[in-house]
C-alpha cells in the first residue's frame, strides 16, 4: 500500500503549485482513500472506455486530496490477466489541460497504483475485501469509499453483488457504489426479478444504473437547454407548433461478435427501450423548477411514462439484415433450416396522451447495417408560412431544433436551431457558438442555415458519468422506478412482435428506400413493398385462396371465416355497412360491445381505418362490465375507451358505460344499477333493439357475463342483471339473453387455436343455455353470425 501513499504525495507536491489545495466544499464528497475495482476489467467495454474514464478521473482529483489505488478483476488467472489489463492500461490519454511533463507523471504513476485479481469465488472477494482494510489500515489512510463497476453479463450481477455485500463493504462512514451496466433484464418481469435479488445485497442509493447516453453532452444539455431558451420555447413546445418529433441512432455495424447478445435482445431491448426512450423522456417531460433536483427530475419523467399510449405491433415497423442468419448459425452453432426473427432494425411510432402532445408522433428509429453512422433528436416545427415566389428562403425552409449526438457529416456533437426560429441563447462558458463552417448539410439543410452550439470541451460520455459516479451524483443514471417504467411501456410491444417475420434488407446504401415508413394514424407501415416469398405451410393452403374470406354455416346460423387480419377487416367492414344503414334509415346507430381479449383487434382497426364511420350518430352500449371502477384496467370499459373510444369523434354523451360504481360502492342491488341501465336502453334505443351486439365466447361457453349454472331464467324480461362469475373479479352486470336476442344483428366473434376445441365441441352440442350460455343467443327477429378465424375452426 506504500505506493499508493508515495504516488499521492509525489502528484500532490509536482501539482499543487500550479493548481493549489481543493478545499472541501459542504454537501462534496468525503476526502480519503478511493479504491476502484472494475469487475471485468480486460473486457471490451474496459478497455475501450472505463480505463480512460478512471483515468481521467484520477489525473483530475489527485490534487484534491484524494488518493487512490485501482483494481481489474475477472475469471482469469493472475499470471494470464495482468498482461492483457496492462496493455490496455498503457493506451489511456491525458486530459488536454495536462503538459506532456505531467502527462508522463500522472500515467505512470496510474500504472504503479493499478494491479489485476482474479474475482471468481466468494473466497476471492473476502480476500480482496481484507487485503483493502488491511492496506488501509497498516498505512492509516482516511477511507472515502469503493467503487465497483460491474461490466459483466446482467445475470452475474445478483452474485456478484452477494459478494460484496458479504465481503467488500468499507466500515467508519465510507460510502459503497455499485456500477451495473445495461442490460437491466429482459423484459418488465425480469426487470423487476433483477431489481429485487439486488435489493437483498444493495441500497437502492449505492446502484449506479448506467445509461451512457445520458452522459453525452449533448444529451445532458436538453433540459438546460430548454429551462435557458424558454422565452422561445414554451409557447412553440406542444401539438400546436411541432409537427413530429424524431430520435434516430444509426449503425453501420452488423451484429458479428456480438451474437450471443445480441439476439436473446434485439435492436428495441439493446439501444431503443433505454437510450432513444431516455432522450424521449428528457424531450417531453415537464421542466422541473430546480434541474438539479433528483427526485423531482424522476417524477417528471414517471409522469411521461404514465402517459405514454400503449404500444402494439401495428405502431412499429421491424427489419434484419440479409447475412443476420447467416451469422447466427454460425456463431449460435444452428443448422441451415434455423431461423432467427430478432430485428436489426426498428421504426417506432410513439404517442403520449397528455394535451399538450396529444396526436404528436415521436418516432424512434435505429438499425444495424444502415447508410451511416449517426445519432440525433430532431424537433420538426409546422411551417406556417407559405412562400410565393422565393421559395430559397430561409422562412420557407424546415424549423426544427437539432441535438446532434456526433458522427455523420458534422462529426462533432451539436444543438442545431433553424435561423428562421429563433437565436437560441448561451447561458454557461461550457458552450460556444460555432461561426465558421464546412461545407456540410445536416437533415437536408446547410449548416449556415443553422445557429449551431457545440461544447467548448468535447467530453467522452463514459468519463463524464464516471466523475458523476465519484461525486455521488444520481442524475444522470436510471432509478429503479425509471427502469420498470420503461420495461412496462415496452414490454407489450416486444411480446406482440416475438413471432413476427422482419424485413430483410441487404445493408449500406444498398437499403435505398427499403425501410422507409409511412405513418398512418396510429399506425406504422414500410412505404415501399418487399418481396416475401410465402411457403405452403405458412399460408396454411394453397396459394391466394388461403387468404379468401369463406363464408358458411355454423351452428344452422351463418358464418364468416378467413385468416385472423382478414376477419378483423371483414367484421369491421360489416360493422360500418350496419352503422351507415341505420343512421341512413333512422339517424342512429346503436352497438353494444362485450369485453375480452377478443375484440382488441377490432377497435384498433376502427379507430386507425375507418374514419368516415358515422360516429357521431353512434351510440356505444356495454354489452357487459365487470364491478370494478371504471377506470381499473379490469374495467370493460376502460379496455374499450383506451382502444377505440379516445381515438374517434364521438359526442360523449353518445357513450353509455354500465353504473356499476353507485354511492361509491360496487353493483349493490339496492343501488338499482341494473334498472337504470334498462332504464336507458328503453328510454334511447326503439323497442330495445340494439342494432348490432358483439359478443365473444369463453372456454367454458359463456357469452357476456353469463355463465354456466346461472339462474338465466330468473331473468323474466330483464334487459340487465346483477351476475356471478367464477373468476374474480366474481361480481358482473351484463345484458340478458332476452335483451341481446331482441338485437337486429348479433356477431359472435371468436379467434385463436386455444378456441379449437371449444368450436368443435359446440358444434357438437344441443341447445342448453344452462351448461353452454352462447347456445341461448337465438335472435328473435334479427340474424346470428359466427365470425370465427381459422385457428380457431381448424386448429
Amino acid at each position: 500500500m506504500w505506493k499508493v501513499v508515495w504516488a499521492a504525495l509525489l502528484l500532490l507536491a509536482t501539482v499543487c503549485a500550479q493548481r493549489g489545495y481543493a478545499k472541501e466544499t459542504k454537501g462534496a464528497p468525503k476526502v480519503g482513500h478511493v479504491s476502484v475495482v472494475i469487475v471485468g476489467g480486460t473486457g471490451d467495454l474496459a478497455k475501450k472506455y472505463l480505463w480512460q474514464g478512471f483515468f481521467q478521473l484520477y489525473a483530475n482529483q489527485v490534487s484534491s486530496g484524494y488518493s487512490f489505488s485501482f483494481y481489474g478483476g475477472g475469471l482469469l488467472p493472475k499470471d494470464k490477466a495482468t498482461p492483457i489489463l496492462f496493455e490496455a492500461l498503457k493506451g489511456v490519454v491525458c486530459p488536454r489541460e495536462l503538459s506532456v511533463e505531467r502527462c508522463a507523471l500522472v500515467k505512470e504513476q496510474f500504472l504503479k497504483l493499478a494491479e489485476y485479481w482474479q474475482l471468481k469465488t466468494l473466497e476471492d472477494y473476502q480476500a480482496l475485501g481484507k487485503h483493502l482494510t488491511e492496506q488501509l489500515k497498516q498505512e492509516g489512510i482516511v477511507e472515502a469509499g469503493r467503487l465497483f463497476y460491474l461490466s459483466v453479463p446482467a445475470f452475474a450481477y445478483a452474485d456478484i453483488a452477494e459478494k460484496i455485500n458479504n465481503s467488500c463493504r468499507p466500515t467508519n462512514g465510507a460510502w459503497l457504489r455499485v456500477v451495473l451496466e445495461k442490460p437491466f433484464g429482459h423484459d418488465f418481469s425480469s426487470a423487476q426479478l433483477l431489481s429485487t435479488q439486488l435489493g437483498t445485497s444493495l441500497k437502492d442509493e449505492e446502484m449506479y444504473r448506467i445509461d451512457h447516453y445520458l452522459g453525452k453532452q449533448v444529451v445532458s444539455k436538453i433540459l438546460p437547454f430548454r429551462r435557458e431558451n424558454s422565452k422561445h420555447l414554451d409557447p412553440i413546445w406542444n401539438k400546436h407548433h411541432i409537427e413530429r418529433v424524431e430520435i434516430v441512432l444509426k449503425e453501420t455495424l452488423d451484429a458479428r461478435g456480438r451474437i450471443p447478445f445480441y439476439d436473446q435482445y434485439g435492436v428495441i431491448r439493446d439501444v431503443i427501450q433505454n437510450h432513444l426512450t431516455e432522450v424521449m423522456t428528457l424531450l417531453t417531460m415537464g421542466l422541473p423548477a430546480n434541474l438539479s433536483d433528483v427526485k423531482e427530475v424522476l417524477r417528471n419523467k414517471l409522469k411521461i411514462f404514465s402517459a405514454l399510449q400503449h404500444l402494439d405491433r401495428n405502431c412499429a415497423t421491424i427489419g434484419q439484415y440479409q447475412t443476420y442468419n447467416l451469422e447466427v448459425q454460425e456463431e449460435l452453432n444452428k443448422t441451415k433450416e434455423y431461423y432467427s426473427l430478432t430485428p436489426t432494425f426498428a421504426g417506432i411510432m410513439v404517442h403520449v396522451d397528455i394535451a399538450q402532445y396529444e396526436k404528436m408522433p415521436i418516432i424512434l428509429t435505429s438499425g444495424k447495417m444502415l447508410d451511416e453512422r449517426l445519432g440525433y433528436a430532431r424537433i420538426l416545427f409546422k411551417n406556417d408560412i407559405f412562400c410565393v415566389q422565393s421559395h430559397d428562403s430561409v422562412h420557407c425552409k424546415p424549423k426544427q431544433i437539432v441535438f446532434y449526438f456526433g458522427h455523420g457529416t458534422l462529426q462533432y456533437p451539436a444543438i442545431l436551431v433553424s435561423k428562421n426560429l429563433f437565436k437560441p441563447d448561451l447561458m454557461d462558458t461550457e458552450w460556444k457558438e460555432v461561426t465558421e463552417h464546412k461545407d456540410v448539410s445536416v437533415l437536408g439543410m446547410p449548416i449556415s442555415d443553422y445557429y449551431v452550439l457545440t461544447p467548448t470541451v468535447q467530453r467522452e460520455a463514459y468519463t463524464e458519468l464516471i466523475l458523476h459516479i465519484f461525486q455521488g451524483r444520481k442524475d444522470s443514471f436510471i432509478s429503479t422506478e425509471n427502469l420498470l417504467a420503461s420495461w412496462g411501456f415496452w414490454t407489450p410491444l416486444l411480446h406482440g412482435l416475438a413471432k413476427t417475420s422482419p424485413r430483410l434488407y441487404p445493408g449500406g446504401a444498398d437499403n435505398g428506400n427499403l425501410l422507409d415508413f409511412r405513418l398512418l394514424g396510429r399506425e406504422v407501415t414500410f412505404a415501399n413493398e418487399a418481396v416475401v416469398m410465402i411457403t405452403q405451410d405458412h399460408m396454411g393452403g394453397s396459394g391466394a385462396e388461403s387468404f379468401q374470406v369463406m363464408q358458411g354455416k355454423y351452428r344452422s346460423a351463418d358464418m364468416v371465416s378467413a385468416w385472423p387480419e382478414e376477419l378483423i377487416v371483414r367484421l369491421a367492414a360489416d360493422l360500418q355497412a350496419a352503422a351507415e344503414n341505420a343512421v341512413r334509415e333512422g339517424g342512429r346507430f346503436h352497438l353494444a360491445l362485450s369485453g375480452g381479449s377478443s375484440p382488441l383487434a377490432l377497435f384498433q382497426r376502427l379507430a386507425r381505418h375507418h374514419y368516415s364511420f358515422p360516429w357521431r350518430d353512434t351510440h356505444v352500449w356495454m354489452v357487459d362490465e365487470r364491478c370494478v371502477p371504471l377506470t381499473e384496467l379490469d374495467s370493460n370499459f376502460r379496455t374499450l375507451h383506451d382502444q377505440l373510444l379516445q381515438h374517434v369523434k364521438m359526442p360523449y354523451f353518445n357513450i353509455h358505460p354500465m353504473p356499476v360504481q353507485m354511492n361509491q360502492r360496487l353493483c349493490v342491488e339496492e343501488d338499482s344499477g341494473a334498472l337504470l341501465y334498462e332504464r336507458d336502453i328503453t328510454q334511447l334505443v326503439n323497442a330495445s333493439s340494439f342494432h348490432f351486439v358483439l359478443l365473444g365466447v369463453g372456454y367454458d361457453g359463456h357469452t357476456a357475463s353469463l355463465f354456466p349454472g346461472s339462474k338465466l331464467d330468473t331473468h323474466g324480461d330483464s334487459l340487465v342483471a346483477l351476475t356471478e362469475s367464477p373468476a374474480k373479479p366474481h361480481q358482473r352486470m351484463s345484458l340478458t339473453l332476452k335483451a341481446i336476442n331482441q338485437a337486429q344483428k348479433v356477431g359472435v366473434l371468436v379467434m385463436g387455436k386455444s378456441k379449437h376445441e371449444l368450436v368443435t365441441q359446440l358444434s357438437r352440442v344441443k341447445d342448453n343455455p344452462k351448461k353452454w350460455p352462447v347456445t341461448g343467443i337465438r335472435p328473435t327477429s334479427g340474424r346470428l353470425v359466427w365470425y370465427i378465424d381459422y385457428d380457431a375452426l381448424l386448429g
